[in-house]
């Protein structure tokens, strides 16, 4: 009895031990270069040494006592926190490379530990092949875009005046590098109804924005009509002209003709 006791109150302590300490985010995902934050915040006042490991190497120490010790690895710190419900650190890690992807382990020596993890993305590049574009109307033209040196595999879509295009209508094919970078391209046809921007997006988690690049498609047929639309207009002016112009010399001559027999001309005497 006192032995099944004591078991319980040691599982109680441990607990009560590890519920005193918490690292957040549970996930961070950044991309390479960019900075990562972890806090750890423990409730316990008798630890001394907090140990930050990256992929379970030791990158930072902190002792209660002197604060930041002093690390061989330039890229990381730490600063204090703001926690008011007791002490917590803010661990700081610059310049992150896809090396440091992991668990980032908060560790207080002797009493607990804790883990989260870092993903690290990358940023690649996207491009539309060729120049802007020129169609009738009624064609089918052809666009190719291509998103090279992602990691993972990017989103790719396309826009057409900022209006996403359906998945259906266009095909998408990926290719994986020997360092874990993807290559992503992709073909869309579209049929040439009036003039139009063509744009193709890619995208990470990490990313706030997606990166893009467009092209312009200008179809023929819009530029022939905005033509024929001005020559009508000068057509039906011209032709009215003309005949207002024939009424006038025919009201002239009427008016001409009508004077000439309200005055005739005077005749001779006669002797």
């Amino acid at each position: 009895m006192v032995v099944h006791l004591l078991v319980l109150l040691l599982s109680l302590r441990i607990q009560a031990l590890g519920a005193q300490l918490k690292l957040s985010p549970d996930t961070l995902t950044v991309l390479r270069g960019g900075e990562a934050q972890f806090t750890c915040s423990t409730s316990h006042t008798q630890w001394a040494v907090m140990v930050w490991l990256l992929n379970g190497t030791v990158a930072l120490t902190i002792s209660k006592v002197h604060g930041v010790l002093r690390s061989t690895n330039g890229n990381v710190t730490a600063k204090p926190g703001s926690d008011s419900k007791g002490d917590s650190w803010v661990f700081v890690l610059k310049n992150t490379e896809r090396t440091d992807e992991g668990p980032v382990t908060c560790d207080l020596q002797g009493i607990e530990r804790t883990s989260a993890n870092l993903v690290v993305q990358e940023k690649g590049t996207v491009k539309v092949s060729g120049d802007n574009k020129l169609a009738f109307k009624g064609q089918s033209v052809l666009f190719e875009c291509q998103a090279e040196g992602w990691h993972p595999e990017p989103r790719l879509q396309w826009q057409v005046n900022n209006k996403t295009v359906s998945q259906r209508e266009y095909n998408i094919s990926s290719e994986e590098s020997g360092k874990s970078l993807f290559t992503v391209s992709s073909n869309l046809s579209v049929m040439a109804a009036k003039s139009s921007h063509v744009d193709c997006l890619a995208s990470v988690s990490a990313l706030p924005k997606p990166l893009q690049s467009g092209v312009r498609l200008t179809v023929v047929a819009e530029v022939v009509q905005e033509e024929h639309d001005c020559t009508v207009p000068l057509a039906v002016t011209g032709a009215v002209s003309a005949v207002l112009l024939l009424l006038l010399c025919i009201s002239i001559i009427l008016c001409y003709r009508q004077k000439r027999r309200a005055n005739p001309s005077p005749q001779g005497t006669t002797w």
